[in-house]
């Protein structure tokens, strides 16, 4: 791991942002930096590499990949972690504890007037 992923570990570790995540994890063809099943949240470091050659190219696929089989992804500037690895591990905490979005359900409340699934 990089210096910023080791001090973002560091704080995500052991359920410390109240969720569990796993580090270099495996999901379908990739493998992801950080990984939280129980918000289906995945953190990706993205330090100055991710902006050379044919890599933004590359992590957009892996990117549509993983959105399109129910994963959210987070990128966080790995210079970020640098000033404040508190701060980006306390975001990652609250978004893992309450996600933005979440997948409909079977049994959920009827769509309201105008959003009805054609």
């Amino acid at each position: 791991m990089s210096l910023p992923e080791v001090l973002l570990w560091q704080r995500l570790r052991g359920r410390k942002a109240g969720v569990k995540f796993r580090n270099q994890h495996p999901v379908g063809p990739y493998v992801v930096d950080f990984y939280c099943r129980e918000s289906r949240l995945i953190i990706e470091v993205d330090g100055e590499v991710h902006n050379r050659g044919d890599r933004p190219m590359r992590d957009e696929t892996r990117d549509i990949f993983l959105r399109e089989n129910g994963y959210n992804v987070m990128h966080v500037p790995a210079a970020d972690i640098l000033k404040d690895a508190d701060d980006v591990a306390a975001s990652i905490a609250s978004l893992a504890a309450r996600p933005l979005h979440h997948r409909p359900s079977a049994d959920g409340p009827p769509p309201r007037a105008g959003e009805d699934l054609q």
